[in-house]
This record gives C-alpha cells, sequence and structure tokens, in this order.
C-alpha cells in the first residue's frame, strides 16, 4: 500500500483520514498498514481485508459492517453461500473478536518520518497526538488551505466567530446548556482542541439522540436547629485550582444537606447568603460555607443530563411537586415497609406499594407512584431499587426522602405473582433486606503511584520533610492524635489531627496539625492502617528517646481559614487543597473501568494539563453528568485527579491532548485516578 505523500499534495487529492491517515472515500473502510500477514479467519470476504467492526451473520459468516451494509442495499442473500438475508438480523461479533482484531499491529502510514508500530485501536490517537509525520501534512493542509483563503473576500476577524463567551449565570430557575457549567464553556457542535470534553461529546451517531447538557440554577433555603451545626458535605475547587467554581464532591449522610434533600454531588455553588463565591480560593469558600447561622441562602448550578432533540416538554411535569418525607427508625433493622420498582420507560425509582402496618404506610406522607429523587442525599435519579435498599438498610435512625408527586397517577395492583402489572425490570423492598440478596461491592484494589506516574508538585505548594528527634520520659505521652490510614476510603496517609498542651511534642513545637507522619523510630508509617498507626505510636512512645519523620505541606497562595471551633479535636481533617501538595510517592491509585455502548458518551468532563502560561496542571473530574455510564459506576467523583489512560501517563498533557485520547476508547476505557476527600462544611 502507498505512503501518504507529506511533501506536496495537489489541490484535487483527497484529504487523508485523520483514523487511518490513508486517503479513502469516506464512506468506505479505514485502510491500514499491518506488520505481519493476517490470518484467513479474520478477512473480511467483501473487501479482502481485516475486518472492521465485525458482523456475523445467522448463516455462520463475518463482514466488515461498512461492507455489509453496502452489499445489502443491493442484494438480499449472503455474499458467500447466497443464503437470503437482510441485514437486521445480522448482529456485532463477539468482544473476543473484535479484541483480536484491535489487537492486530499496524505500522503508522507516514514511514518517512515515524517508523513506528502499533496496535490498530491505538493508530488514531497516535496519529492525533504523537505522529510527527501526520503532525507535518496537517500543518502544510493548513498552509494551503489558508492560502487559497487569503484568495477570497472572507469577512475579516472569521477565525474569531467560535471564540465562546464566558458564561452568564442568571439569577432565577431557568434552563441553561452546558455553558453555564464552566466545565464546557463553547456549545458541543465547536471542534476547538481542548474545550469539547468527553462529557459532552456529540458524534454525528449522536445527533439524533440529544443535543446539550441541561442545567438549572436553585435558590436553596437552609435551615438550621443550631447555627453552629456543620452543613454535612464535602466541596472542591476554587479559582486557585484548575477546577475553577465550588463542586460539591460528596453529602454525608444524616447531615443537615441530606435531610434537605435538594443538594447532590456535582452540583456548582455560586453563592452564600448573596455573596458570589463562583471565583473565589477554595479557603475562601469554606469560611463562607462555615459560617455560622440559622438560615443559609445557597445559589446551585445543577447539571440535568442530556436534552433530546425530538422530545416535547412532558405535559405530565405540570402539576408535579417536591416532597420532603422523614422517616425515623427505631433501630437499624426496622423495615419502612416499601416495595420500590423500576419501569422500563421512565428512569428512576417508583414506590410500587406501601405494606399494611408498616413504618411507611403509619407515616401517611409517602403515596404509590412516588418517584424517588434521593435517600439521605444520594442522588437516585438513575439509581436502582437495590441501591436504595442498602441506603436504608445501613442507615441507623432517620430516612430522608425527596419524592417526586405527580397527582392522580396509581401503578397497576400487584399480581399474585408477585410482578406488577405495569412493566419493571428490577424490584426491591425495604423489609430489612432485598428480596434479592445484595452483593457488597468488593474493595477495589489501590496500589502506590507507579514511578512513570509522578509528577512535580503544583504551582504554590512546597512540602518539606522535617526530622524531629527527642528526649523524653518512659512515662510521658507523645502528646498527638491522628487520622487517616490505608484502611481509609481515599486510602490517606497518617496525618496529624491535633497536639495536645500535656505532652513532649507540643513542648517540642516542631510537629504541627497537618503534618503527615512517615516514620517512627525507622518504622514506616505510610503503608499503615489507621489502628496499626496508634499501635506503632504507642509502642515507640515508651522509649527514652523517639525520632520522627514528617512531611509538612505548604499552600503558598491560599493559606488556611480562620479556624473556630468546630474544627478543633479529632474530627478535624486538612483542607481538599492541602492534598494537592501531597508528593506523588504517597499517592494511592485505583483503576476505573468504564464501559459504555456506541451512541453514549463518557459521562464526564475535565479541566487541567499543561498551559504555556500555567506549567503542568493536574487534570481534575470537573463535571459528571447524570445517566451516563460515569454517574452509573459511581466510583468516580468530582476532583479526582486522572493520573493515566489505558496506563498512558497524563503528565505533561495538554487538555486537546488528553480528550481525543479519551474520544478514541469506543467502548471501554480505564482511568487510573487519585481520589481525595473534599473539604468538610
Amino acid at each position: 500500500m502507498a505512503d501518504p505523500v507529506t511533501e506536496e499534495h495537489p489541490s484535487h487529492a483527497p484529504e487523508l483520514c485523520c483514523e487511518c491517515g490513508q486517503a479513502h472515500p469516506l464512506l468506505d473502510n479505514h485502510l491500514y498498514n499491518f506488520q505481519d500477514e493476517v490470518d484467513d479467519e479474520l478477512i473480511c470476504h467483501i473487501c479482502l481485508q481485516p475486518l472492521l467492526q465485525p458482523m456475523d451473520t445467522p448463516c455462520g459468516h463475518t463482514y466488515c459492517f461498512k461492507c455489509l451494509e453496502n452489499f445489502m442495499q443491493e442484494y438480499s442473500f449472503c455474499p458467500m453461500d447466497r443464503k437470503k438475508l437482510s441485514f437486521q438480523q445480522c448482529h456485532k461479533s463477539s468482544l473476543l473478536v473484535r479484541n483480536l482484531l484491535d489487537k492486530l499491529v499496524v505500522l503508522c502510514p507516514f514511514k518517512a518520518e515515524c517508523q513506528q508500530s502499533m496496535q490498530r485501536c491505538e493508530l488514531e490517537a497516535h496519529l492525533q497526538n504523537r505522529c510527527p509525520g501526520f503532525k507535518k501534512y496537517k500543518s502544510e493542509l493548513q498552509r494551503k488551505k489558508n492560502s487559497i483563503s487569503r484568495g477570497k473576500e472572507d469577512p475579516p476577524a472569521r477565525g474569531e466567530t467560535n471564540t465562546p463567551k464566558d458564561p452568564e449565570v442568571p439569577s432565577g430557575g431557568s434552563s441553561l446548556v452546558a455553558e453555564s457549567s464552566g466545565a464546557a464553556v463553547v456549545s458541543l457542535g465547536t471542534a476547538e482542541p481542548g474545550l469539547v470534553n468527553p462529557a459532552f461529546e456529540e458524534t454525528e451517531e449522536e445527533l439524533p439522540q440529544r443535543t446539550s447538557l441541561v442545567a438549572e440554577t436553585t435558590t436553596i433555603e437552609i435551615h438550621r436547629e443550631d447555627p453552629e451545626e456543620e452543613l454535612g458535605m464535602r466541596i472542591v475547587g476554587g479559582k486557585d485550582t484548575p477546577l475553577g467554581n465550588i463542586v460539591v464532591q460528596e453529602v454525608l449522610r444524616d447531615s443537615v444537606i441530606a435531610a434537605d434533600g435538594r443538594i447532590a454531588p456535582g452540583d456548582h455553588i455560586l453563592e452564600v447568603n448573596g455573596v458570589n463565591i463562583s471565583s473565589v480560593t477554595h479557603c475562601q469558600a469554606v469560611s463562607f460555607l462555615r459560617h455560622p447561622g440559622p438560615v443559609l441562602h445557597l445559589l446551585v448550578l445543577q447539571e440535568k443530563g442530556f436534552s433530546s432533540r425530538s422530545s416535547q416538554q412532558d405535559p405530565n411535569s405540570t402539576n408535579r411537586e417536591v416532597i420532603h418525607v422523614t422517616l425515623v427508625k427505631r433501630d437499624r433493622s426496622e423495615p419502612l415497609g416499601i416495595k420500590l420498582i423500576r419501569k422500563t420507560d421512565e428512569a428512576g425509582i417508583f414506590i410500587l406499594d406501601l405494606l399494611e402496618g408498616g413504618l411507611a404506610a403509619k407515616n401517611g406522607k409517602l403515596s404509590r407512584n412516588d418517584r424517588v429523587l434521593s435517600i439521605n442525599g444520594q442522588d437516585l435519579r438513575q439509581g436502582t431499587p437495590e441501591a436504595a435498599a442498602q441506603i436504608i438498610q445501613t442507615t441507623e435512625s432517620r430516612v430522608n426522602f425527596v419524592i417526586l408527586r405527580q397527582p392522580g397517577v396509581q401503578l397497576g395492583e400487584p399480581m399474585e405473582d408477585g410482578s406488577t402489572s405495569n412493566s419493571s425490570s428490577s424490584s426491591s423492598s425495604s423489609n430489612g433486606g432485598s428480596p434479592v440478596p445484595h452483593r457488597r461491592r468488593p474493595d477495589h484494589n489501590h496500589y502506590r503511584r507507579k514511578s512513570n506516574y509522578q509528577k512535580d508538585l503544583p504551582q504554590g505548594y512546597v512540602s518539606h520533610e522535617k526530622t524531629v528527634a527527642i528526649k523524653k520520659e518512659p512515662k510521658e505521652s507523645l502528646g498527638i492524635t491522628i487520622g487517616g490510614g490505608r484502611d481509609n476510603k481515599n486510602k490517606l496517609p497518617i496525618y496529624v489531627t491535633s497536639v495536645q498542651p500535656i505532652g513532649c511534642l507540643f513542648r517540642d513545637g516542631r510537629i504541627k496539625r497537618g503534618d503527615v507522619l512517615l516514620s517512627i523510630n525507622g518504622i514506616d508509617l505510610t503503608h499503615l492502617n489507621y489502628y496499626e498507626a496508634v499501635s506503632a505510636l504507642k509502642s515507640n512512645a515508651a522509649s527514652h528517646s523517639v525520632t520522627l519523620k514528617a512531611l509538612e505541606i505548604l499552600c503558598l497562595n491560599s493559606p488556611e481559614p480562620s479556624l473556630d471551633i468546630r474544627e478543633q479535636g479529632f474530627s478535624w481533617s486538612p483542607l481538599w487543597i492541602t492534598w494537592l501538595g501531597l508528593p506523588s510517592y504517597l499517592h494511592f491509585c485505583q483503576d476505573v473501568v468504564l464501559s459504555k455502548g456506541n451512541l453514549e458518551s463518557w459521562g464526564f468532563s475535565i479541566v487541567g494539563g499543561f498551559e504555556e502560561s500555567k506549567g503542568n496542571q493536574p487534570f481534575f473530574i470537573k463535571t459528571i453528568v447524570p445517566g451516563t455510564p460515569a454517574f452509573r459506576d459511581r466510583k468516580l467523583k468530582c476532583g479526582d485527579e486522572i493520573v493515566a489512560v489505558n496506563g498512558v501517563p497524563a503528565i505533561g498533557m495538554s487538555n486537546a491532548e488528553l480528550i481525543p485520547m479519551l474520544k478514541e476508547q469506543r467502548n471501554r476505557v480505564t482511568l487510573t485516578v487519585v481520589s481525595w476527600p473534599g473539604s468538610l462544611v
């Protein structure tokens, strides 16, 4: 197969395909230079090339998707055995076959500049991000296009027409598109590199399904009986981080925010008591949200998911009302007496029935056909009955429901066999346990950040390692309390939560709250869980001399806000931005595998990456869109750092380089992430 010519391209020559780097008609298959001879079993008998998007026929033959589709437009039989056939009878080949084909080794078509070989599925990302030959070709092509355009009388400053404008946030609860979130500040159709995120990807295949991400601003009034009580949510972001906005990472169960039920993870907090916090530092936002008072007014941007091109406004959406219901269990095992189902024609969870004599029936505020939006602050708009039952079963006492009610509509009566007269795909009950045994998710494997994933500290951070050797009386206490431990869900290192005035470390003065403890008397503490660390500290504190190695993290641009009484004592933990300054060798990573269909996007947006003015910045997940693979998986959180994609380190990449790599992954992607707990407010 001829190599692409990169030196000169006559004006009539077709442009090269950005996926395979070869010239071919738009509707034809991609062309590849395979390194080795391909087995006949993997050859399409229409184009006589290795299969692309293989399709199996009922009679047992396999062809390329495009080859078979084009053939079936003219004929109604199988090309091999001429048996009667329609395209609708065919289906995608098994994942095993598709993976074998994707792993076939191909040569880069730009042999003059690039002699690399790679798996076929990796070629597009190679061309877009790493191939010097394709980069040279694109530059030459752009130069020729510019020279042609200069000969025409185009309006001036044409290249500026797609420049995104800063989003404007209305003061009311009107519907907004994705521009309002700040994570994607351009329309979905724009091709400007670095600005289109995987959450908002729109391909030609997807055009009939959706147009844009819909978001709404809502004013929420939070009431507290105790003005000093914590709100009970964790936040990330701030203008001193790539995230920019202040984003809710987590809502704690049995908290003020959970009881209210209207704020969910992923919401952007724009105002607190009339003060705009959309462009303040992380520490300033923490101070505003920790401000005591009986009433708190929040302006919140909430993303609702993708809108459909063809869908009209739901005629039943009017007259619906959001209702808050709290049920109080006497103990964790007490059943609520609710049967939940999921419909096939509408997303979410619905109440099928309230069991007579049960807690919910006695309360009288829940009704059949109510849609459950959240329980204890956990967003269930796209959830399952099993997930809802798990939340209910693990709650000690107060179960806070937020439900959507449409007056006058009831579900049909249950059949005798336990199924329902409407079509439901799954059901669950809160009677102490789900009818189907609930499988606990295994603990996800975490591992130390690999050497090729490590990075320098971001700008504005300094970490200082110190060795503290002190002499002490045998019975004298160290006088510190600690937090963290590798058994923590975020796999935190051991850190100091307080230095008590009764111990030798307070007298010495060099160990401070927030310091990360690395070792005591030569015993490594960085891999221990909380109880192992407590035991190690206690046993070594009996010595006459103690040598502690610790790490102090300084955030130069964001000094910690003034501390109030709620931050003192054992419950104290470092702010989220503090963890961003922790050296890479103390990070613990986990791999999150996402799968999606051909017509879906991954459902998350990213910010960060290399910029000339700011240097290397971490990549963070900013938005997770309801109803998408990233949302359903529930392992990713806003504020997670993306370390690698399919094992390729993200360090040093720009936004414009990482996004095409994510989009190139068709149905499955492995994200290596580091997750830090947001600041508690």
